[in-house]
């Protein structure tokens, strides 16, 4: 017996050989990993051209090695400040570390007459750790109260629970992008906490398991229209097989939730109403520059407003496309591609197109481009998309399967029934920053209440909105990407007769993203 756990023992452990963290999905990191580079220890250029289902392992592509920080420091404080976390603690078979989450600012909507200051406070604490070769954990905790802009404050508020009253439904507090749902602070403002984390184990070195309740992300774009980290987290596992050096699969499950409150409970609150999240995703590397992904994402019924069931046994089946065969009231399924091309080591072109419950009335589109080093300005970036989602697209007939998870999008954060332009440059020079981003937004028959689990009616919207963006800052420490900044937000809002100009201003460790251009 001993012999045997030995044997055991020595798999689990024996076959890899690189650290086995995730990189984060947040848009800064997505920038670097599709960024144009040269390995200076190969001699040659070193492009990213996996599959862009994300975050990948560290051991797939080694990002946090080309942003180290080279930099001569001459004080151990300024050492830590500037490359490394907080607290790191190394030995033969273990490495761990710690590191402070903040994200302190203040601001004013300069457009508002109450003259009221905005504010965000959060605090929070990330551990990271690997043992051996082949295990890696990661989880961080926090804790926030904020006080956002009128155009965010509608959107969260129109996103928030449903409890159940004698007269129907009513809904109350908000939910935040990339975060969780929120009581009430102060005067207007927002309370909420959340907790993420991961484990990854790699028992052989084409494997990966996963399991967790951090973000996911799909493409190579500033956008996804197959699965995004607009939403919150929700726990998961996720296995990444690599069969070949051209072939991967991956097979993501989750469980998500609509935020109705169950009718009938015995605890303090009533449960939300879960449902389940199936993504099979099937990607060939046509060569060292194409990369091509067939996608299928599906939302599966797990009971009704009184009770919890099971989840249908075919929920867990890996072969695609069965999913849209099976009645509608089992669940929801979108099928798709996602497309990379990488011209030359400058430009990156990538693409999605997705279609739900094979009917071409709901479809999704997006093309784009990404150049890096544009007329040879070093650490640039030029980022160029189209984005278009049909009316109904992302849809249910049953409501409770529609494509979303805690009230929000689980692809665009503005859902469906629009065209969107997006425009995005920034630079990095000696730590400073520039920031730009400029968004258009077409909205036909928009319904902002389309993808909500209890239907509310709403006058179908058409017109534009125009949010631009710029920020400037000083990047500390690229390993968790803490950063001082100011920044300002025009938005023009031709449908409701609605301009906000918004500044503010801060300290923050950007490692997730938090959408507040819908």
């Amino acid at each position: 017996m001993n012999k045997i756990l030995l044997i055991v023992f020595l798999f689990f452990f024996a076959f890899t050989n690189a650290q086995q963290n995730l990189i984060s999905t947040h848009s800064f990191f997505r920038d670097q990993l599709f960024a144009a580079r040269k390995d200076s220890l190969k001699g040659k250029s070193n492009l990213y051209n996996g599959n862009s289902f994300l975050p990948i392992v560290e051991s797939r592509y080694n990002l946090p090695r080309y942003l180290k920080d080279t930099s001569i420091q001459y004080y151990d404080f300024t050492e830590i400040i500037y490359k490394k976390h907080l607290i790191e603690l190394k030995s033969k078979d273990c490495f761990l570390s710690i590191s402070p989450l903040i994200d302190l600012a203040i601001g004013r909507d300069l457009k508002d007459t109450t003259k009221i200051n905005l504010f965000q406070n959060t605090r929070g604490i990330l551990i990271e750790g690997d043992l051996f070769k082949n295990f890696s954990f990661s989880t961080s905790l926090y804790e926030n109260q904020s006080r956002i802009s009128s155009y965010e404050k509608t959107f969260v508020n129109n996103h928030g629970e449903f409890y159940t009253y004698w007269y129907g439904f009513g809904q109350q507090n908000a939910v935040i992008p990339g975060s969780t749902r929120t009581k009430p602070f102060k005067t207007n403002g927002y309370d909420y906490a959340y907790a993420i984390g991961n484990i990854i184990y790699s028992p052989h070195k084409k494997i990966d398991l996963i399991a967790g309740n951090n973000q996911q992300f799909i493409g190579s774009g500033y956008r996804s229209m197959l699965l995004s980290d607009n939403s919150s987290y929700a726990p998961y596992f996720r296995i990444d097989y690599y069969i070949s050096k051209r072939f991967s699969i991956n097979y993501l499950r989750s469980r998500n939730m609509n935020l109705v409150r169950k009718k009938t409970y015995s605890t303090v609150e009533g449960y939300y109403q879960p449902k389940g999240l199936a993504v099979n995703y099937f990607s060939f590397e046509v060569s060292e520059k194409i990369n091509i992904s067939l996608f299928e994402g599906s939302v599966w019924s797990m009971g009704d407003s009184l009770r919890t069931k099971p989840v249908n046994p075919i929920f867990y089946n890996p072969i695609p496309f069965v999913a849209s065969f099976l009645k509608d009231s089992l669940n929801y399924a979108i099928q798709g591609l996602n497309l990379n091309w990488i011209l030359n080591k400058q430009i990156r072109t990538y693409g999605q197109f997705a279609i739900g419950k094979l009917d071409f009335k709901q479809t999704a589109l997006q093309i784009g481009m990404r150049v890096y080093n544009l007329f040879k300005v070093k650490n640039s970036m030029l980022l160029t998309e189209y984005n278009f989602a049909s009316k109904n697209m992302y849809q249910s007939p049953f409501s409770r399967l529609n494509y979303s998870n805690y009230n929000l999008p689980l692809a665009h954060t503005k859902g469906n029934a629009f065209h969107e332009f997006v425009l995005r440059y920034n630079i990095e020079i000696n730590r400073y920053y520039i920031d730009f981003k400029s968004i258009s937004y077409y909205l036909k028959d928009y319904n902002p209440y389309n993808l909500l689990p209890v239907l509310k009616n709403s006058e179908l919207k058409t017109g534009m909105i125009f949010h631009n963006q710029i920020e400037l800052g000083y990047r500390m420490n690229k390993k968790i990407n803490i950063n001082f900044f100011a920044n300002a937000v025009f938005r023009k809002d031709l449908i409701n007769s609605q301009t906000n100009f918004v500044v503010s201003a801060g300290i923050r460790t950007a490692l997730i993203s938090h959408y507040n251009d819908y």
